[in-house]
């Protein structure tokens, strides 16, 4: 066999390994939420937050310094990023996420969570002064229309309140908290010194835990979960998407663009309306017909990144 079809069948072969790593990132991170809503009934947020990087946190430092051979007097220089990052995205999204698991559903709350590319899009154009298209406003409008449905549950009059008596949800509301404090994680890391993507995680998760230990310990400690199903859910979260989402995430970087590789992120919210039908739960049609909207706009709003997908296919 020539020297080129050997080198085209090898990449070939790792671009399908690549795209295998990140189903399984994404499938992971899905059943973050369906696992979790599970989790949050017998663990409050607080301690699974806690208990979750306090057992990731190990195999991530140990991971880190094998694959990425970090240099750490470099690393540790960046600590007020890395300070910023660990409560923005490790602490302060989780700790609304799992808040918003109390009162909302997994899929619900994957769907609103759907929004938050386009979100990205439009806090980069802001605050990082990059370019926002007539393409990408449109998709950004579209998304908000769509999470808009799934908010009010297809009856916008739930927004104000108005005849039913309520409006949004405490979950919905702790959720769009979630996804505007991960936009904060994503720009503040696109600002922040480059440093290896595991290690970042690993240094945040040591920062998520010095900090909310002391916290945790001065309400009563944490809580540690009482049956068989809570402690499975616990060891999920701790293992799954907190430590080999990232390493699936990470090595497929090294084959694929980080541009072709975000749209796979649309998926999560694909993979957790299959869990949630597989667990026996309904969809509404406000959430068939919101979601489709929020994945429409998203699209529409990555168009490039779909285009360059395609053109590296």
């Amino acid at each position: 066999m020539p020297v080129a079809s050997l080198v085209a069948a090898g990449l070939r072969r790792r671009r399908a390994v690549a795209v295998l790593s990140l189903l399984g990132a994404t499938l992971f991170w899905a059943g973050n939420y369906v696992v979790g809503a599970d989790a949050v009934q017998s663990i409050d947020p607080m301690s699974l937050v806690l208990l979750r990087w306090s057992i990731a946190v190990v195999p991530l430092m140990i991971i880190a310094q094998l694959v990425e051979r970090p240099r750490w007097r470099e690393v540790l220089a960046a600590w007020p990023w890395l300070l910023a990052l660990g409560v923005s995205g490790l602490l302060g999204y989780n700790l609304f996420l799992y808040y918003a698991l109390e009162h909302t559903t997994a899929l619900t709350a994957s769907l609103i969570n759907a929004f938050n590319p386009a979100l990205i899009t439009l806090a980069a154009a802001v605050v990082l002064r990059q370019r926002l298209t007539p393409l990408a406003v449109l998709g950004i409008l579209t998304a908000l229309v769509g999470v808009l449905v799934v908010l009010s549950g297809g009856n916008p009059r739930t927004l104000l309140g108005a005849g039913t008596g309520s409006g949004v949800g405490v979950g919905e509301v702790l959720m769009v908290g979630a996804i505007l404090v991960w936009t904060t994680y994503t720009i503040l890391g696109r600002l922040a010194p480059p440093i290896p993507p595991i290690t970042a995680t690993a240094v945040q998760a040591v920062i998520a835990v010095t900090l909310l230990a002391p916290l945790s310990f001065a309400t009563g400690g944490p809580t540690l979960p009482g049956t068989g199903s809570g402690v499975t859910s616990l060891l999920f979260i701790a293992v799954f998407p907190s430590v080999l989402s990232y390493l699936l995430w990470n090595r497929a970087l090294t084959v694929l663009p980080a541009g072709g590789a975000g749209v796979f992120l649309n998926l999560i919210t694909m993979f957790t309306a299959i869990l949630t039908v597989l667990t026996g739960q309904s969809l509404s049609a406000a959430q068939l017909i919101g979601g489709a909207v929020v994945i429409i706009g998203v699209i529409i709003t990555n168009a490039p990144a779909f285009r360059g997908t395609r053109t590296e296919s």
